[in-house]
């Protein structure tokens, strides 16, 4: 329904009553503002009842209006401007403590990711990734951070990791030209989505690799090609990709990788502990000395 959502707003809007018809009239003038409110305040906005905007959201058929929110957020995430986004960060925002305010809202994010991702999708993925012949790993813009941060670390204790970083769909495709059944393909995108991983997720689906998401919804372009999808909430409080929950949901499936070959892994960064002492690739704590 989150699609047709305005439609089935305009087509019901006769049946309203008149309270509701001025709720239905704001949100489909300013869907990017309303997605973000509480049925309070954008009561308050339309001058209605709070109960009123409760109403209105059983009425589309929603069980409250937290469903009804989240059915305008889910489509508008890949929808809103930069400029719409900081139009809407600072209705969020306000002038009030922006440090308390960001920092509890990445809190809460993390805690829906725990409360919500499938354990199953996620050991599915920890052992596609352990056992893969080739790993490819794909995420541009915001999410190439991400992808550099799970790059890092796969590829000291993995040796069949490709952190693939494209300027073109050419040379994306190049890269992945030999990819087939026995290898892992991971997708990370967020909104706005990269049209560029996106077609990268679908010729790996097609050549029958295993694809791993690391998105935020069931909605993502990225959902439909992925055989796990490990979803990481990203909602929006400012023009910046919030990145914490996707961090710490990165950082997690590397720890279980790490576990499931826990014997190379030991022996591994026992050799790299060796030479980054003898290189000198890190400080030397007070009163060390190098053997």
């Amino acid at each position: 329904m989150n699609r047709d959502l305005l439609n089935s707003i305009k087509t019901m809007f006769p049946t309203f009553s008149k309270g509701q018809k001025y709720i239905a009239r704001y949100i489909i003038d300013h869907y990017d503002k309303a997605a973000f409110m509480t049925a309070s305040k954008l009561g308050n906005i339309v001058g209605v009842s709070e109960s009123t905007v409760v109403r209105f959201a059983s009425e589309l058929g929603y069980e409250g209006y937290p469903e009804l929110q989240k059915a305008l957020q889910d489509m508008i995430r890949n929808k809103l401007t930069s400029v719409q986004r900081i139009e809407v960060s600072t209705d969020i925002l306000g002038d009030g403590d922006i440090l308390d305010k960001v920092l509890n809202s990445d809190v809460d994010k993390i805690k829906k990711t725990l409360n919500e991702i499938s354990r199953s999708d996620f050991n599915g993925a920890v052992d596609a990734i352990a056992n893969a012949r080739k790993i490819y790993i794909f995420g541009v813009r915001s999410a190439a951070s991400l992808a550099s941060f799970i790059g890092f670390y796969f590829n000291l204790i993995l040796d069949n990791v490709s952190l693939i970083h494209t300027a073109s769909d050419s040379e994306l495709f190049e890269h992945v030209l030999h990819i087939g059944p026995d290898d892992v393909a991971i997708g990370i995108s967020f909104p706005r989505y990269s049209s560029r991983t996106v077609k990268a997720m679908k010729y790996c689906s097609d050549r029958g690799a295993t694809v791993i998401s690391m998105t935020d919804s069931d909605q993502s372009p990225l959902y439909q090609y992925s055989k796990y999808n490990l979803l990481a909430k990203s909602d929006m409080v400012s023009f910046a990709d919030s990145l914490v929950a996707p961090l710490s949901l990165a950082n997690a499936l590397i720890v279980a990788v790490g576990m499931k070959r826990r014997n190379e892994v030991y022996g591994t960064f026992a050799e790299l502990e060796r030479i980054w002492d003898k290189y000198d690739v890190y400080e030397k704590a007070d009163g060390e000395t190098n053997g």
